[in-house]
């Protein structure tokens, strides 16, 4: 159940862009070792902060339910040995958890989300482009549900550099989404760096303030988003899922491409503009994190010797 490590930062794409990719429908969620605690966290937020991490418009259900049907019809087929589906419950067996379906007849989305690892966001069409009309977010990288909620894309993606309303992005996004066909899912990666290995991490502009300590020393946790969208085929909407995979930065000593990509880690680093680099929140610590780069890939190229 070992999940795959992914490395965008290996420079086979290049921070703030788009790069998509087409992805085999029967890739579509991935799980690791992890889906035991990443689940038990979702339970725990879903049972003491529900307003934080789920809301949705009411007219959403019958695409919520829709979303819960594929995964229902999915998770054991390509996970059978994780997933028990019956007429009436789901059983995470690793996580010892089963679901009555019908508890969450009225959020079916809530019950999809406690299912997996990622987070799932639906988008719908509109007159303003797509909106964000539902979502179960548990691990928001630096971002809060209730500041993007209701939001259609463009203002969603505001704080992005080069992605807000009326970018090539902003436009080339919307019309990739109004494109999508219900066959032809789509996955990409974002790379992150933050100071602490948390999964729920709501909090902005926070993510790299205590990355460095008083004495020079880096505390730092490579944050991977894995992102997929496909259109919903009965209702529409587009499903937005989102799974986090958080490694501290020093596993690259390790790597056996450790050399190669912390030198392609630093070379994206170097190369961000400081608008970018703001938004990374990297600004101040760019320096201090390129040297460590710098001593982890001359460790990992002896290590390989």
């Amino acid at each position: 159940m070992a999940g795959k490590l992914h490395t965008p930062y290996d420079g086979s794409s290049t921070p703030f862009t788009i790069a998509l990719r087409s992805l085999a429908p029967e890739e579509w969620i991935e799980v690791d070792e992890y889906l035991p605690i990443h689940l038990a966290e979702k339970e725990t937020l879903f049972g003491e902060q529900h307003a934080l991490v789920f809301q949705a418009e009411d007219d959403t259900r019958t695409a919520q339910q829709e979303v819960l049907d594929k995964l229902l019809d999915y998770l054991p087929g390509r996970y059978g040995d994780l997933y028990e589906v019956g007429s009436q419950t789901v059983t995470i067996i690793p996580a010892n958890r089963t679901y009555d379906i019908a508890d969450y007849a009225a959020q079916p989305l809530e019950l999809a989300a406690r299912l997996v690892q990622d987070d799932l966001v639906l988008m719908r069409p509109g007159e303003d482009g797509h909106r964000l009309v539902a979502a179960a977010l548990c691990f928001p990288s630096a971002w809060s549900l209730a500041d993007k909620f209701g939001k259609p894309l463009a203002d969603v993606h505001g704080p992005v550099p080069g992605f807000g309303r009326g970018t090539r992005n902003a436009d080339l996004i919307e019309r990739i989404f109004s494109n999508l066909k219900p066959a032809q899912p789509v996955e990409r990666f974002n790379w992150s760096i933050f100071d602490d290995p948390r999964l729920h991490y709501p909090a902005s502009k926070h993510a790299g303030r205590g990355m460095v300590d008083a004495g020079g020393s880096i505390a730092a946790w490579l944050r991977i988003e894995r992102q997929t969208l496909s259109k919903l085929p009965a209702c529409g909407d587009i499903l937005f899922t989102i799974k986090i995979c958080v490694d501290p930065l020093d596993m690259l000593r390790r790597h056996p491409d450790g050399a190669a990509l912390a030198a392609s880690l630093r070379e994206q680093i170097c190369g961000l503009d400081p608008h970018q680099l703001a938004y990374k929140v990297l600004t101040d610590v760019r320096g201090a994190l390129c040297s460590e780069l710098t001593l982890i890939e001359q460790c990992a190229t002896v290590a390989k010797a």
